[in-house]
C-alpha cells in the first residue's frame, strides 16, 4: 500500500503545532513539525514533503518568505497558509503568490481536513497528468501515431510491415478514425518518405473538378483554363497519393484511376500527350467497397487493384486505452491555441470520456476537448465543462465523506459506465469508499451497510487475485489505498 502523505507544519506556537499533529495523525497523515520558517525551509530541502501548512507570521523567515522559497525551489509542494483573524488581507496576498489555500484561526477540524484533501487531490491530479503528458511525449518522440491500446498497436505494426513495399494499400474505417494519419504513417516509414505526400478528398469535389485536380489540364481545355496546370498525380510523382473517400469516385473517373494504377500513365484534360508518373496509391473509404462492387456501383477491377493490402482503422470505442492519451494531446494543442494554462482533466472527466462510445471517433473527441478548453473555468477540465451527451451515459454515485464530514455534501462523483458488471461496480464502490475513509475499514463497512468482516474478506480476495496475476501495474484505488 502506498505511504501516507507527509505534511510539514510550520508554526511558532507550540500549542498550535501539537494540536495540528494530533488532528492530522488521527486522519492517517505523517506529520513533521517545524518551530519557525527557517526550520521548515531546511526540512523541505531534505525532500519527501507532500504539503506544507505554514503560519503567516513567524519570527525570522515569515510565512510569505517561506512561501516564495517553496514556489521557487519546491514547486511540487503546495502551501496552505494559517492566519489570524486580522491578517486575512495578507493571506489573500499569499494566494496571489501561489498558496493553494488559507485558513483563518481558529478553524474547525472538518474545515482543515477538507482543505488538506483538496490540496492533496490537486497534487495527485497534477502528477497523473504529468505522467500522461510524459507518456504522450514519448509516443511523439518515437514518431508514432498516438495510441497505446493493443488494437491500435497491432494496426501500427501492420503499417510498419507494409510501408516499405510498393503495394497499393486500402484503409477502411469509420469517419474520424484517423485514416489519413495512417496513410501518412505509411508514407513516412516508406522509401518514398523524402518525396511528396499529396492528399485528395474524392467526396469533396464534383466530378469535373476532381478530374482536373487529379490529372491537371492544358491551356484552353475549358472556360477559365488560362494556363496549363499540373494535377495531383504529377505533384505526387516520387511520393504517395492519398485518395480519401475513394468510394465516391464517379464511374467516369474510375477507369482513369485504374489506368494509372496499371500503366503508371495518364493524360491531362484537353491534352493528347501521355505523361508517366511514379506514384504509390493509398486509398481510404468508410464504405464497404466489396458491397458496392456487388451493387455495380464500383468497378470490380479497380477494387482489386486498390485492395492489395487492407488496413482497418479501429473505431475509438475499441481502443478505450487511447482516449485519455489522445485527450491530453488535444488539450495541449488547443490550450496553446487559446492561450490557456490547463494542467489536465479531473478523474471524473476522464471517466466520462472512457464511458462515452464516441460515434464520431477521434474527430469527435478532438471537438469535445477543444470545446472544454474554451469553457474550462479552472486549471483542470471538469465534468461540467463537457457536453451533456458525453456525461449522460455515466451512473453518478455520491462519494460519502469520512469522519466529521460524514454529514456534509461530498465533493466529486464516482462515475461508472452503463453496462459495467455488478461485481466490478461493487468492487469500485468498496475501493472508492476505502479511499475516501483513508483505509478505515470499520467506517467503510458502516457507510456501505455491510459487516466489517465482509470488507476484510473482499480486500484479502483482491490482494490474492493481484498476486496470482503478477501484480500488474500499481493501482491507486485498490482496497486500503
Amino acid at each position: 500500500m502506498p505511504d501516507a502523505p507527509v505534511l510539514l507544519v510550520a508554526d511558532d506556537d507550540p500549542a498550535v503545532r501539537q494540536s495540528l499533529e494530533r488532528t492530522l495523525a488521527r486522519e492517517g497523515y505523517q506529520v513533521i513539525l517545524a518551530p519557525d520558517g527557517q526550520a521548515a525551509a531546511e526540512r523541505l530541502r531534505e525532500g519527501g514533503v507532500d504539503l506544507l501548512l505554514s503560519d503567516l507570521r513567524m519570527p525570522g523567515l515569515t510565512g510569505l518568505e517561506l512561501l516564495r522559497e517553496v514556489r521557487t525551489a519546491h514547486p511540487d509542494v503546495d502551501v496552505i497558509m494559517l492566519t489570524a483573524f486580522g491578517t486575512v488581507e495578507e493571506a489573500v496576498a499569499a494566494m496571489k503568490d501561489g498558496a493553494a489555500d488559507f485558513l483563518t484561526k481558529p478553524f474547525q477540524r472538518a474545515q482543515l481536513i477538507r482543505v488538506i484533501r483538496k490540496a492533496l487531490e490537486r497534487r495527485e491530479l497534477i502528477a497523473e497528468n504529468r505522467a500522461l503528458q510524459r507518456r504522450l511525449d514519448d509516443l511523439l518522440a518515437q514518431g508514432n501515431v498516438i495510441g497505446v491500446s493493443p488494437t491500435w498497436r497491432a494496426t501500427i505494426r501492420l503499417v510498419e510491415q507494409v510501408a516499405n513495399s510498393s503495394a497499393t494499400v486500402l484503409i477502411h474505417g469509420e469517419s474520424g478514425t484517423g485514416k489519413e494519419l495512417l496513410a501518412r504513417a505509411i508514407h513516412d516509414r516508406s522509401q518514398r518518405r523524402n518525396g511528396p505526400f499529396v492528399a485528395v478528398n474524392c467526396a469533396a469535389l464534383p466530378e469535373t473538378l476532381l478530374e482536373s485536380e487529379l490529372f491537371g489540364y492544358e491551356k484552353g481545355a475549358f472556360t477559365g483554363a488560362a494556363a496549363r496546370k499540373e494535377g495531383r498525380f504529377e505533384l505526387a510523382d516520387g511520393g504517395t497519393l492519398f485518395l480519401d473517400e475513394v468510394a465516391d469516385l464517379s464511374p467516369v473517373t474510375q477507369p482513369k484511376i485504374l489506368r494509372v494504377l496499371q500503366e503508371g500513365e495518364f493524360e491531362r484534360l484537353g491534352g493528347t500527350k501521355t505523361s508517366k508518373v511514379d506514384v504509390r496509391i493509398v486509398a481510404a473509404s468508410n464504405q464497404d467497397l466489396a458491397a458496392l462492387v456487388k451493387e455495380k456501383r464500383f468497378r470490380e477491377d479497380l477494387f482489386y487493384r486498390l485492395n492489395v493490402i487492407t488496413i482497418t482503422a479501429p473505431p475509438l470505442r475499441e481502443r478505450r486505452e487511447d482516449v485519455s492519451v489522445l485527450a491530453q494531446h488535444f488539450l495541449r494543442i488547443y490550450a496553446a491555441k487559446n492561450n490557456r494554462t490547463l494542467v489536465g482533466f479531473s478523474e471524473d472527466a476522464l471517466r466520462c470520456f472512457e464511458s462515452y462510445p464516441w460515434p464520431g471517433n477521434v474527430r469527435e473527441l478532438e471537438n469535445v476537448v477543444e470545446r472544454a478548453v474554451v469553457l474550462a473555468r479552472g486549471q483542470t477540465v471538469e465534468v461540467g465543462d463537457l457536453p451533456d451527451k458525453v456525461t449522460a451515459r455515466a451512473i453518478v454515485l455520491e462519494r460519502p465523506a469520512s469522519g466529521e464530514n460524514a454529514g456534509e455534501s461530498a465533493e466529486g462523483v464516482l462515475r461508472i459506465r452503463v453496462g459495467t458488471p455488478l461485481a466490478e461496480v461493487e468492487q469500485r464502490m468498496l475501493e472508492e469508499t476505502l479511499r475516501m475513509t483513508r483505509g478505515n475499514k470499520t467506517l467503510t463497512a458502516k457507510l456501505l451497510g455491510i459487516d466489517p468482516k465482509t470488507v476484510f474478506r473482499k480486500i484479502k480476495a483482491a490482494e490474492e487475485d493481484e498476486e496470482e496475476t503478477g501484480g500488474g501495474e500499481p493501482d491507486a484505488e485498490r482496497p486500503g489505498a
